[in-house]
């Protein structure tokens, strides 16, 4: 099963699924988005062909727009009723290899199910059996949030003092969020934080953050009455929507909604500037953060599996 760099005459569409022309249209219509966005590359497609030269898997590297090193794999398909899974574990191999060899520290790839556009990741068992055999672990089992802009906003007694980034600077919030990580119910946090520390990992965490869309204005720090500083809210845009983004309370804080208040004002910022779907996640374990999607007007329309591999 020879594993190469897809061809120009083999994007956007890679792999053909017979008699799913939306499916095959919906992929080919992300991809060339992806690429157009520089979130992939046209050498990152990888395909892999049989002996009649008909493409039976492939996958493509992303990253935010316009990086140079990959952070995650997209678009993954292979024969999945093959014994083994010999030729999603060839292209996965070299997957591996070429993010590499571009500098990548880490890969993840995502299951969401039921299948979701633009991905229509079927078998989902199937697919989390090929990344432990090449190497991934399952980073978090999550849960996924949506709301569309026509519901109506939620109300909700806030009884935060908000203060943005430009008036704060990224300290405060390096800071706050140093602190919540340490208690954090969310197992991909709890490990950063088990493999770096709490500073390193927020300051890591908030870094990556800055790779979204946001205006710095909408980055705020909630003070409770008393003056604490309480709760951390940064919507942000990713390359294909708005997104609640990052949630962080601190320990002596919990308890009082909120949690609720940031999903809710995140919203709000999100609205105003012209969001018309809004998304969010978090950890299943993460029944507070759960709570607040809900009260704030959110349906859980998925679950996800996120798995990383070092390199």
């Amino acid at each position: 099963m020879p594993v190469r760099i897809a061809r120009p005459d083999e994007l956007p569409a890679l792999i053909q699924h017979s008699g799913q022309s939306e499916r095959n249209a919906g992929t080919a219509a992300y991809l060339s988005d992806l690429l157009a966005k520089k979130c992939t590359r046209p050498q990152w497609c990888l395909v892999a062909e049989d002996e009649a030269g008909s493409l039976t898997a492939a996958t493509a590297l992303w990253t935010f727009p316009g990086n140079d090193v990959p952070t995650a794999l997209v678009l993954l398909e292979a024969p999945w009723d093959e014994p083994g899974l010999a030729t999603g574990r060839a292209l996965l191999a070299e997957a591996v290899a070429l993010a590499g060899s571009l500098g990548a520290g880490e890969l993840e790839h995502v299951i969401d199910s039921p299948p979701q556009q633009p991905q229509f990741q079927a078998m989902p068992e199937r697919r989390a059996e090929l990344l432990r055999l090449a190497g991934f672990e399952r980073a978090r089992d999550g849960r996924r949030f949506r709301r569309f802009s026509g519901a109506e906003l939620t109300s909700y007694e806030d009884r935060l003092n908000w203060r943005s980034l430009p008036t704060l600077g990224r300290e405060p919030f390096i800071a706050l969020l140093a602190e919540a990580l340490v208690t954090s119910a969310d197992a991909r946090l709890g490990d950063q934080v088990a493999r770096y520390g709490a500073r390193r990992a927020a300051e890591s965490l908030f870094t990556d953050m800055e790779e979204f869309s946001y205006e710095p204005r909408w980055w705020e720090i909630g003070y409770a009455p008393d003056g604490t500083p309480a709760a951390l809210s940064l919507p942000a845009h990713n390359p294909s929507t708005a997104v609640i983004g990052l949630v962080a309370v601190s320990p002596a804080c919990r308890g009082n909604g909120y949690a609720t208040a940031v999903v809710a004002r995140g919203t709000r910022l999100l609205v105003e500037a012209g969001a018309e779907e809004i998304r969010g996640d978090c950890d299943a374990a993460n029944a507070a953060m759960i709570a607040a999607f809900e009260r704030a007007g959110y349906e859980n329309f998925a679950d996800r599996q996120e798995f990383t591999r070092r390199l």
